[in-house]
């Protein structure tokens, strides 16, 4: 029996770990119209109509214990629901990163020139694991699924607000609401 393989994520380019000895490198990717519908499925959304990115790879210090420094930008169109109509929301994103990276060795201390640099606390750590090399890909799908809003509202989409408002002039409690056996209880005190 085959034990069960990591799912691959929706939208990948991978940089061979030959490649990451010729650093600094550029890249330009794009995701294609079916790896946009799976990431907007992972995501939750109505669609995902672009999804491109323009990147830098470069070693921040060089050696075995060096770390990796990927800073990119990418552009996204996306179609969220609203939180209050559930109409869609159109949205088109435009984002920064910088991100920092870490080899097994890295992480296990091995390597002549493991680093005993500190890590700032505010970096974003990502891993690069496996044979395959640096997925650019899903970094850059989770710094999309990061800028994403949690909470998409239509313009002019306003939730009543009915438990904070006054009650209108004139309108009374039922006698058999909870509040009002209260009010009776405090008035009997």
């Amino acid at each position: 029996m085959l034990a069960d393989a990591a799912p691959r994520p929706e939208f990948s380019r991978f940089v061979g770990r030959d490649e990451l000895s010729k650093l600094p490198l550029r890249r330009s990717i794009r995701a294609t119209p079916e790896e946009c519908s799976r990431l907007a499925e992972r995501f939750g959304l109505l669609s995902l109509d672009l999804l491109e990115a323009d990147l830098e790879i470069k070693w921040v210090s060089p050696g075995v214990g060096g770390r990796l420094c990927v800073e990119g930008r990418f552009d996204a169109r996306v179609t969220q629901r609203c939180v209050v109509s559930l109409e869609p929301v159109a949205a088109s994103l435009r984002e920064s990163f910088e991100l920092f990276g870490e080899s097994d060795s890295q992480r296990r201390g091995e390597g002549d020139d493991a680093t005993d640099e500190i890590l700032d606390p505010d970096d974003e750590v990502f891993e690069v694991t496996g044979s395959e090399g640096l997925d650019l890909g899903e970094l850059v799908a989770q710094q999309l699924s990061l800028a994403l809003e949690p909470y998409p509202r239509k313009p002019g989409a306003v939730l009543e607000d009915r438990w904070a408002s006054e009650p209108e002039e004139g309108a009374r409690e039922s006698d058999e609401s909870p509040f009002a056996k209260l009010r009776d209880l405090r008035s009997k005190q």
